[in-house]
């Protein structure tokens, strides 16, 4: 592989936005199936110091009340700030040699239906001079919930980990479990998923081909829970249960979420790294 990846750089980026636009029409076709013609807002965004990407968000929907769908590819100097978080972490060389790159895809869906879940989905890869790694996974959000559609979700997810190891899923959800934990709360923000970062076993391609099929495991793992709730009536109760568990929701991502924290130290657009919060909110 030669040193500065950018065969391996092109190939991951280019599937991020082959998966951002599957996705994107996935969902258009879906609010167009119920007899809206809501489409994504596109919206170009950038970084001061290299690179950028698209932010996607659907509005005022019949299925999503708002629902965003990014992708990015940004490079550069790290922030002092983020070196230090890289550095905690254990990568090397941050002190010396501060160059990054970073593409990925992030999705966050708020729905209109509370009895349908919200959703979270991304995936990454990162590259310094001294490493590079994957990460990302899937976690469902529901207000309501549903036994039967936490198993399908779950299912899903360890159905695309086992074809890489028998180990991964157990592993990933466990670390899906503690990630989206909110301590100041004593519980998580959803049922799970899966979850994992700095995936680095050596060997490049299998470390993608396993980011690869998490990407491909989201439609198969969402869109049937969503088509199964939305023609449930819901009530005024319902949608004030929906409403605090946003506000839930957003405190996590606001306090915890590392891709947010980063996004904001690093200096991507303001707006795409905030696209995850909903549109509305409450708190009791």
């Amino acid at each position: 592989m030669s040193e500065d990846f950018s065969t391996q750089k092109a190939q991951a980026s280019a599937w991020f936005r082959t998966l951002r636009n599957q996705i994107v029409q996935a969902f258009e076709e879906l609010e167009a199936k119920y007899g809206t013609a809501a489409r994504f807002e596109v919206t170009p965004t950038s970084r001061a110091d290299g690179g950028g990407g698209l932010m996607s968000v659907l509005r005022g929907g019949a299925v999503f009340e708002k629902v965003g769908v990014n992708v990015s590819e940004v490079h550069g100097m790290l922030g002092e700030r983020a070196q230090k978080a890289m550095a905690a972490r254990g990568v090397p060389g941050m002190d010396s040699d501060p160059r990054f790159w970073a593409s990925g895809i992030s999705l966050v869906a708020h729905m209109v239906n509370p009895h349908c879940p919200a959703v979270h989905m991304n995936t990454r890869m990162f590259w310094t001079p001294h490493a590079w790694w994957f990460g990302g996974g899937a976690d469902l959000n529901p207000c309501l919930e549903y036994a039967e559609d936490t198993a399908h979700f779950h299912a899903a997810m360890q159905a695309a980990c086992d074809v890489h190891s028998p180990d991964y899923y157990a592993k990933f959800k466990a670390w899906a479990d503690e990630y989206f934990f909110i301590p100041h709360r004593g519980r998580a923000r959803g049922v799970g998923g899966i979850f994992y970062d700095d995936l680095n076993t050596g060997d490049w391609a299998e470390d993608f081909a396993l980011t690869q099929d998490v990407g491909r495991a989201f439609l198969p793992a969402f869109l049937p829970l969503t088509e199964r709730r939305f023609p449930t009536v819901w009530t005024d109760a319902d949608r004030e249960a929906q409403l605090i568990h946003r506000g839930l929701y957003a405190e996590y991502n606001l306090v915890y979420d590392r891709g947010t924290k980063f996004g904001l130290e690093s200096g991507h657009d303001a707006n795409a790294v905030l696209m995850s919060l909903p549109p509305i909110a409450k708190w009791t």
